[in-house]
């Protein structure tokens, strides 16, 4: 039996992103004879806010689906910028590393695999002292290169002493681990380019609940229940709302929707649903510009995603210049287990640019922050609805049941693992 001990800073009860997948991970392992214990910290993403059910000061250690979870206090800023984020993620980093110091004096606590997840990067140090001292196997899963992100973004300068700092720990420390992983081919290739070796690197991609995420439900409730007419296109945007993705686009799209009173598309309504740092920014926006096509909905239960998904007509998955190339949405592995006709931004030389590619009509893409190729890809998508006799994407859906499985993903995973405590 393989001992985990996962370190991350988001864990479940989150519902979006990388909180869901290492809950879902987490109970997997233990379903298949994994022992499993986490640090994270409080639940937060992405509302920035720590959940009701986890506030006050101290440290909270519980048994949760066979997974001892101990949870650590952090700062959480109401409104994130680049400078709060950074004390944001080393608050973790302090508060984390007492309760990774614990673990050293049991046996019964010391793990076989030390998961690190990035982000953050900033907990790695203290990571790699902990496994050398207890002679654990290190793995680092890349779920977002930060400091990437954090210069894509225009946070910093390129070039800059600071970038080539970041950039020279940053590669330092990822050579330190045994494995390093993460979400993508194209990510696998910007970790070679960082200097790490080929053979240090693992493709551990997210997965999709396809049994649960089908286009074999019925998703009129929602419909009803949120206003939409049956002859409404629904356009859907569900998950994080920060700055990367750039929503702002999306309601300048809406707001020209909207003034085209004679469309031949019929009535497009735009539906947020979700949480994140600029979710009052966007509602403000839609209220400056009297957009009576917009609805904003918080995050949906889990038990009701895949009904949301099959009521939209057409999903986005946006983001700004960079980011794309930063990062592989974790949304859209859902979006595609439901058969979604989906809005792409990105680049085409990006992953995302790449899967659209090698498998045409999976989604439409379009350039990231071009207001004009982003409404002519969804003018596409949205005469697809009357002019096809398919009731979902059917491309979108044999791609996650032939790569997004979430048995095959994580049994091959396991057994990466048992080889890796074996050397």
């Amino acid at each position: 039996m393989v001992r985990f001990l996962i370190y991350s800073l988001n864990y479940s009860p989150e519902l979006t992103g990388i909180g869901k997948y290492n809950g879902e991970m987490s109970s997997w392992l233990v379903n298949n004879k994994a022992d499993v214990q986490v640090i994270s910290a409080k639940p937060y993403y992405p509302e920035w806010e720590v959940h009701p059910d986890y506030s006050g000061f101290g440290y909270k250690t519980s048994v949760e689906s066979d997974v001892l979870v101990t949870r650590c206090p952090l700062y959480v800023p109401a409104k994130p910028t680049a400078l709060k984020r950074i004390v944001h993620l080393a608050s973790f980093a302090l508060t984390s590393a007492l309760a990774l110091t614990t673990k050293l004096f049991s046996s019964k606590t010391r793990p076989d695999v030390l998961f690190v997840v990035q982000p953050t990067l900033f907990i790695t140090p203290v990571a790699l002292l902990f496994a050398k001292l207890v002679g654990a196997k290190t793995v680092l899963h890349i779920q977002d290169y930060e400091v990437d992100a954090m210069f894509g973004l225009g946070l910093a300068n390129e070039g800059s002493l600071l970038s080539r700092i970041a950039y020279g720990v940053e590669t330092w420390l990822m050579r330190r681990f045994d494995v390093v992983s993460t979400i993508s081919f194209s990510m696998m290739e910007k970790a070679k380019q960082k200097g790490v070796n080929a053979d240090q690197m693992l493709f551990f991609p997210n997965w999709a609940d396809t049994d649960f995420v089908t286009p074999d439900v019925d998703g009129s409730s929602i419909r009803n229940e949120w206003g939409l007419a049956s002859s409404d296109k629904v356009v859907l945007y569900a998950g994080n709302m920060g700055a990367k993705q750039g929503l702002e686009m999306v309601l300048e799209a809406a707001s020209q929707y909207q003034a085209e009173i004679n469309q031949a598309a019929g009535t497009v309504k735009f539906v947020f649903v979700g949480a994140g740092a600029h979710v009052d920014a966007l509602k403000q926006m839609a209220q400056d510009l009297q957009l009576d096509n917009v609805i904003f909905k918080p995050l949906q239960a889990w038990e009701d995603v895949p009904a949301m998904l099959v009521m939209a007509d057409v999903h986005l998955v946006v983001q700004k210049k960079g980011a794309a190339d930063a990062v592989l949405p974790s949304k859209l592995t859902n979006i595609l287990s439901a058969g979604g006709r989906s809005v792409v931004t990105a680049e085409v030389d990006t992953e995302l640019g790449q899967i659209e590619a090698n498998y045409p009509g999976i989604y439409t893409l379009a350039d990231p922050e071009n207001l004009d190729a982003f409404i002519a890809a969804l003018d596409t998508e949205l005469n697809k609805i009357d002019q096809n006799d398919e009731s979902h994407n059917v491309i979108a859906r044999n791609y996650a049941e032939s790569n997004l499985n979430k048995d095959a993903i994580l049994s091959k995973f396991l057994d990466n693992m048992q080889q890796l405590v074996k050397q």
